[in-house]
């Protein structure tokens, strides 16, 4: 928690006048009991009206400032604990997408989803009450024991035996309970994790009938969440009881020992009635010590789970950007015919991953190339093109684009350099020319339909009335497979990118809109380096070289040609697919 308190620092005004003004309250609150220990000895032994009617004015005064300071201290607590959940959701969110895909892989999204969301705000609540009771109630407790022995130091030494046991019970109770919501909140992991992958594969689920074997497996978690939340809210419900009974009997005891002093003569009747009045304060007080104490808990182990997220440092290092002069100076040392991209005997494995998904792989692509790669399923492919905007680090050999290992580029600027269209065709809410302006933020509407056109998207707008202001909704659910893959292709060639990866991207369209998106790439994207991943021969077989992984080597890189004649995997790929005098061709 220590670690996050730094977001409080912008908030120190409030975080001290919250509890100042709550401490302020308690005070009016502790002459209360001194107020009606007057009224009950002089106004009415004496039947005093006016004393009485006197004495109720000052009760409604100390309750109106009481109230003021209350509001008052709410409000400072409120703005502190939202602006400070505010700033931790807003690093958080930007230290998650700075994470390599490695780490969220490792961490699992359902999981970063409930430290940005459930854990946040738990912590923030935590705040909120701390900075209005931590200082209030135990103020109030001493303070109540302190105007007991300003009364009659013999009864006093009842609250000095009551709070010691009261504090050893609530101190206790949380010791045993704070390592039991830590197993709650991972056990709220696994409800995340089952309830978004149920949400997200709902066409999956439904359309192989097993609505009922999701619902029980999301029993059988939620069940054991509930059973978490059960054992431990039972521990902790022993706090009112427990507490109550102690502070009950203390009351009884002081009752009885005032009534003894009462017939003595050395207390009278208003006193005693504001002892017990201290006293069912502390009562109060303890019960609300109690709550914040399980608050303050719960937002322990959060805390404790934000910062694990704070704490992962990500695989990719960004360089930084470099010096302007420097840059240029490599700008003029590239050599022309020099290979735009060039894997020099790269291995890579995933983490954890006992075995290695690529090994050894080497070969260059020149500016203005085309480059198909192809395998079986779980080859590699994706893995390779993945290391060429840096998504993943390799983990022997290089990358190199324009000469330069891609760990030594600012990723903003090798980014910069390149589109991707990955696999799944990703839209945002948003207009279609908002979609297209993630490629470029400045792009003109002429930009955008040159890339809408080389995408063979053009239509997509032209058969709406809206044309670029068409909405799509989020996911592009009300767009079909095909048409989001275009769209997802125009958007990586608004930028003008010198290296286009399109990850298998092109799987949802016809034969005939895929040749005409290559032969469009050809004419228009001139100069760029094309990565074509496909699972489908025909679309690479005109491709410039060719890539051909089989379970993470390269078995062969060529042209169509030449691989039909010296690579058995790219020949028995085409046999296949192809009709023989086609796979000749």
């Amino acid at each position: 928690m220590k670690k996050l308190l730094k977001y409080l620092s912008i908030y120190k005004k409030e975080a001290v006048l919250a509890p100042l003004f709550k401490m302020l309250e308690a005070s009016f609150e502790l002459l209360v009991p001194l107020v009606m220990a007057e009224i009950i000895d002089t106004g009415i032994k004496n039947q005093d009206m006016a004393f009485i009617l006197k004495m109720g004015v000052v009760l409604v005064l100390l309750g109106a400032i009481g109230l003021a300071c209350s509001l008052t201290a709410q409000y400072f607590a409120a703005k502190a604990a939202v602006g400070f959940g505010a700033g931790i959701r807003r690093d958080l969110f930007r230290h998650i997408n700075r994470l390599s895909y490695s780490e969220i892989d490792t961490q699992g999204t359902a999981t970063l989803i409930t430290r940005m969301t459930s854990d946040v705000n738990q912590v923030q609540s935590g705040v909120n009450l701390t900075l209005r009771l931590f200082l209030r109630s135990p103020f109030i407790v001493f303070g109540a024991m302190i105007m007991a022995f300003t009364i009659d130091v013999k009864s006093a030494l009842i609250f000095v035996l009551a709070i010691p046991l009261l504090s050893a019970v609530v101190f206790g109770i949380m010791l045993l309970s704070m390592p039991l919501y830590k197993k709650v909140q991972r056990q709220l992991d696994g409800v995340m994790q089952i309830t978004r992958e149920n949400l997200s594969g709902a066409r999956v689920i439904r359309a192989f009938n097993r609505e009922q074997d999701e619902a029980e497996a999301f029993k059988k978690e939620g069940g054991m969440l509930i059973r978490f939340q059960l054992f431990v809210g039972r521990i902790s419900a022993l706090l009112n009881p427990v507490t109550y009974v102690i502070v009950n009997l203390a009351i009884i005891i002081l009752i009885y020992t005032g009534a003894v002093q009462v017939d003595s003569g050395r207390l009278s009747q208003g006193e005693v009635v504001a002892l017990v009045n201290y006293m069912s304060q502390i009562l109060v007080e303890l019960i609300k010590l109690a709550n914040l104490i399980i608050s303050i808990t719960k937002a322990l182990a959060c805390a404790g789970r934000i910062n694990r997220v704070f704490e992962m440092k990500s695989s990719i290092v960004d360089p930084g950007e470099q010096q302007r002069e420097q840059e240029k100076s490599e700008e003029k040392a590239a050599v022309p015919g020099m290979p735009r991209v060039s894997f020099q005997n790269v291995s890579f494995s995933y983490q954890g991953s006992k075995e290695a998904s690529l090994s050894h792989i080497s070969f260059d692509a020149a500016p203005g190339e085309m480059i198909g790669v192809i395998g079986g399923t779980g080859s590699g492919k994706s893995t390779l093109v993945n290391l060429i905007p840096r998504f993943y680090d390799v983990t022997e050999g290089q990358v190199l684009v324009d000469g330069t290992d891609v760990r030594a580029i600012p990723l903003s600027r090798l980014r910069g350099r390149i589109g991707v269209v990955p696999q799944k065709a990703v839209l945002f809410k948003g207009t279609i020319r908002d979609n297209m302006r993630w490629g470029k933020e400045n792009a003109s509407d002429q930009e955008i339909g040159e890339a809408l056109e080389t995408a063979q998207a053009l239509e997509i707008v032209k058969t709406r009335e809206e044309g670029l202001d068409t909405m799509i909704f989020q996911g592009g659910k009300n767009l079909s497979g095909g048409q989001r893959q275009r769209l997802t292709i125009a958007r990586a060639l608004v930028r003008k990118p010198q290296i286009l990866i399109l990850d298998d991207s092109s799987s949802a369209l016809d034969f005939a809109t895929d040749a005409r998106l290559r032969k469009a790439l050809r004419e228009r994207a001139e100069g760029t380096t094309v990565f074509l991943v496909s699972q489908r021969a025909s679309a690479l077989r005109y491709a410039d070289q060719i890539l051909v992984l089989d379970d993470g080597r390269l078995a062969g890189k060529g042209s169509h040609e030449e691989l039909l004649k010296h690579c058995p995997v790219y020949r028995e790929i085409c046999q296949s697919q192809l009709s023989g005098e086609e796979a000749k061709q």
